[in-house]
């Protein structure tokens, strides 16, 4: 699934670590969600989706 994590964590001036933290993963989780290696559980989108005020179809494109 693709995504627009790293364009939106950009966007707030987060590193990967303080994203991680916020959302309840660590950084390597971050970091494969990222390189769309790894799909994130439904509740850890949901954190993104709060923290980046965005919709989860925003942030997810599932194709």
């Amino acid at each position: 699934m693709k995504n627009r994590v790293r364009d939106l964590r950009v966007e707030k001036g987060l590193t990967q670590e303080q994203l991680a933290e916020f959302i309840g993963v660590s950084r390597q989780t971050v970091n494969a969600i990222e390189k769309q290696k790894f799909d994130p559980s439904l509740p850890t989108a949901f954190k993104m989706s709060q923290l980046f005020e965005r919709t989860i179809e925003e942030i997810f494109i599932y194709e």
